[in-house]
């Protein structure tokens, strides 16, 4: 069984950061790529951000120069820093990544979600 747990939400003013932490853990074989989504009241899913397990990144050009995604890998843990937040970076943002279990394909797993408000 394969887990994945968001942390690091929160309520902060414009212009502020926040630092969300997203941990995999249970029967893990192998990690590609690993990302983290957006998804606002009323409004679709969004990418945010993808890594790969050799480090190359992709941003959503909402999020470019403000937001920085990285990766520990020895802790199986994906990090986004968001810096000069704005109100319309108000969202549920889930991770996710695409992991191989001992004995299985690779397959799309997905955390519950944390909180960021931004607001004054």
């Amino acid at each position: 069984q394969v887990q994945l747990v968001e942390s690091g939400g929160g309520l902060v003013q414009p212009g502020g950061s926040l630092r969300l932490s997203c941990a995999a853990s249970g029967s893990i074989r192998s990690i590609n790529a690993m990302g983290w989504y957006r998804q606002a009241p009323g409004k679709q899913r969004d990418l945010v951000a993808t890594i790969t397990s050799s480090g190359r990144t992709n941003y959503a050009d909402s999020v470019k120069g403000r937001f920085t995604i990285s990766r520990d890998n020895a802790k199986n843990t994906v990090y986004l820093q968001t810096n000069s937040l704005k109100p319309e970076d108000t969202a549920l943002y889930y991770c996710n990544a695409d992991i191989a279990s001992y004995g299985t394909l690779y397959k799309i797993y997905w955390g519950q979600g944390t909180q960021v408000t931004v607001s004054s």
